[in-house]
């Protein structure tokens, strides 16, 4: 093989389609802008525009706000934590932390922090190093003889 017998292969270029050569190609006339109007005409589209109506993103109401300093956490509960313990995927002798709960596939990633809520039964004792942690789950967790010691206090108080 040369240089010059390179090829593509057979369909693997589309030829473009040449408008506005007569109405029997199929794309003539209109060229394939239907007819009319300012979408029909060349450059110009307004997003959102409605003819001089006021646009629905103005006629509707807004509400509320986003906050940009929201934390987003991993919400776990305390059955879940057992079931891990109990498959063997969490040690009880190491602190349970973001890392851990990741590493066991409780947690699918990192993101802002960890916070354990208290629905299921906790037997291990277990000593957390989270972000937040809710009452039911610190008394659920002092109630197996297990700690909880929550990072960054102030951020967690905010």
């Amino acid at each position: 093989m040369k240089l010059n017998e390179l090829r593509d292969n057979p369909g693997a270029v589309k030829e473009r389609m040449r408008v506005g050569r007569g109405i029997g190609s199929g794309k003539g006339k209109t060229a394939g802008r239907g007819v009319k109007g300012q979408k029909a005409r060349s450059g110009v589209r307004i997003k959102g525009f409605e003819g001089g109506q006021m646009p629905i993103y103005r006629r509707l109401p807004k509400r509320g706000f986003n906050n940009v300093n929201a934390r987003d956490l991993n919400e776990v509960n305390l059955g879940r934590i057992q079931q891990a313990v109990d498959a063997g995927k969490l040690a009880t002798d190491a602190p349970v932390t973001v890392e851990a709960l990741v590493a066991a596939g409780v947690c699918s990633r990192v993101r802002d922090g960890v916070k354990i809520l208290g629905v299921g039964e906790l037997t291990a004792k277990l000593a957390f190093e989270v972000t937040g942690a809710s009452k039911s789950a610190r008394e659920a967790i002092e109630k197996a003889g297990g700690s909880v010691k929550i990072l960054d206090e102030a951020v967690a108080q905010a």
